[in-house]
């Protein structure tokens, strides 16, 4: 029998995003333990909270035993993050998920995050005639996936010399914190058209703050990600659409490569797991393969 392998997912924080992408690892564990006739297990490790700090000591906590490989999303450049270089260093292979790779012999796997924003604030920029005032709400500003879509989504925006761009807040990857920074923005420009995110935790948080101020509608939302609430958010009117990533498949891939590596094979520097765009005309069958 083929030994057993425990493969570990670091994501920047427990999230319903992250349930996702544990999905994928998990199933992608079964086909593998029946295939090879192994016993392999997919732990998840979170951070209590999203921040540099939180993650490096959670990822130092994984190197003490030993697993087998890593699957890590970033809160920081990887240069940043000295846990993910002393797993390096010890012989435990490390992929990214949900993060573009810093070109350091690390695979990354998930998609374009500025190609993701691009479809994003192209499509918002369309709803609006071009015109009229948004807000950009960044996620966690150094997480490389977060910035990527921000940076994008203003190169599009500036384009436009009608668009006003104001400063949607930063939700640090929480749900609560999205909700209550969108409140103060709706609050402080009643003329706003537009919004845009960079996670998945904005469009939830902005979604419930214009349910809370009655402004369905009035303001378009344009989001990140497909998760369930944000899917239902889609069928209800209040998020117009978003430019999502493919979250099981991520995890599906993750657990992949790090088998393949575990077998001691050159891994590809990116692996494109895809970019879906959800609208109320297919959101139906989104919702129908959540679990």
């Amino acid at each position: 029998m083929t030994k057993s392998l425990r493969f570990i997912i670091v994501p920047k924080v427990a999230h319903p995003w992250f349930d996702e992408v544990i999905k994928g690892a998990r199933a992608q564990a079964v086909v593998l333990s029946r295939e090879l006739g192994a016993d392999i297990v997919v732990d998840y490790m979170p951070p209590p909270v999203c921040g540099v700090v939180e993650q490096n000591a959670v990822l130092e906590q994984t190197a003490g035993s030993r697993p087998d490989g890593i699957a890590v999303d970033p809160v920081d450049s990887v240069g940043n993050m000295t846990a993910i270089n002393r797993l390096r260093d010890q012989g435990i292979p490390v992929v990214l998920f949900d993060s573009p790779s810093p070109d350091l012999g690390i695979t990354g796997i998930g998609n374009d995050f500025a190609e993701q924003g691009i479809i994003a604030a192209e499509r918002l920029a369309g709803l609006l005639g071009h015109a009229g005032k948004v807000a950009v709400m960044r996620g966690y500003p150094t997480a490389p996936n977060h910035r990527a879509r921000y940076e994008a989504q203003m190169a599009v925006l500036k384009k436009y010399p009608d668009m006003v761009v104001v400063d949607g807040g930063a939700d640090n990857d929480d749900i609560e914190t999205a909700r209550r920074q969108a409140l103060a923005v709706l609050e402080t420009h009643p003329d706003l058209k537009g919004y845009l995110c960079c996670d998945a935790s904005g469009p939830i948080g902005i979604a419930a703050a214009l349910r809370q101020t009655g402004r369905v509608g009035e303001v378009k939302v344009v989001s990140m990600d497909g998760i369930s609430p944000i899917l239902e958010a889609i069928k209800e009117g209040v998020i117009e659409a978003s430019s999502a990533t493919i979250p099981k498949m991520q995890g599906s891939m993750s657990v992949l490569m790090l088998w393949q590596a575990s077998l001691g094979v050159q891994l590809p520097q990116a692996v494109d797991t895809g970019i879906d765009v959800i609208t109320r005309e297919n959101v139906d069958s989104f919702l129908a393969d959540v679990d």
